[in-house]
């Protein structure tokens, strides 16, 4: 009986603020990424202007992105970069799916359906599970057969950072949800009062679209340069 609005309130800030937070973390890796591509490598590659860092620096560098294996470089890149078109479009598509399976499992609690609500909300948990499992096979192949590991410079360092820690937030996000499944299998949450499973909502969504700007930033555009 403690639960007011202005306790709903302050939940409802606290959370955006921390969603908040989580963006600029997000910014600040992308924003590495973008320093290394667009300023860090033209430098080294000599361009107008910056003739001497290259002369001085790393005279065999070529800019291109990304920077793949040659045998002259200081550093020993990934033989191939991973191509979009497979597991990382897949995963994609699994989860688009699953923020439209956890909108109609929010749905189906303001509307008291419980049975559809933790039927969506199992296959929303489902189609995250399929994700983690298809990054630990996409991580696989990288380190054994493109050789695209943390140590193969810039390009390895700054893939597995960025989807590395998606796929930790990924993996944090399917524990809320199977605690939000529970309390729903108990019965708990009501259509007019149920902030912990819209935080969860928020939280997802939130994940979906860190994805879809990692799929176009981080395997997509290193097609086009």
């Amino acid at each position: 009986g403690l639960y007011s609005p202005q306790v709903d309130h302050s939940f409802r800030w606290g959370m955006g603020w921390f969603i908040v937070s989580e963006v600029f973390f997000f910014i600040a890796f992308f924003g590495a990424l973008f320093y290394v591509r667009v300023f860090a490598i033209q430098w080294l590659g000599g361009s107008v202007g910056h003739e001497s860092t290259k002369q001085y620096l790393w005279p065999t560098f070529e800019a291109v992105w990304p920077l793949l294996k040659n045998p002259s470089a200081a550093v020993v890149g990934p033989k191939a970069v991973i191509s979009p078109w497979g597991v990382p479009l897949l995963n994609t598509f699994l989860l688009i799916a699953s923020s439209v399976t956890v909108t109609f499992a929010h749905h189906a609690l303001l509307d008291n359906k419980r049975q559809l609500l933790n039927l969506m909300l199992s296959l929303t948990i489902l189609l995250g599970l399929c994700f983690v499992s298809l990054q630990a096979y996409e991580y696989h192949d990288a380190y054994t057969v493109l050789k695209l590991t943390l140590a193969s410079g810039i390009y390895g360092t700054t893939f597995f950072v960025l989807t590395g820690f998606h796929c930790a937030h990924v993996t944090i996000g399917i524990i809320m949800l199977g605690t939000m499944l529970a309390r729903c299998l108990k019965g708990h949450f009501e259509p007019n009062n149920h902030f912990a499973f819209e935080a969860t909502v928020w939280y997802w969504h939130f994940v979906d679209v860190v994805w879809l700007c990692l799929f176009v930033y981080v395997y997509v555009l290193p097609l086009r340069l």
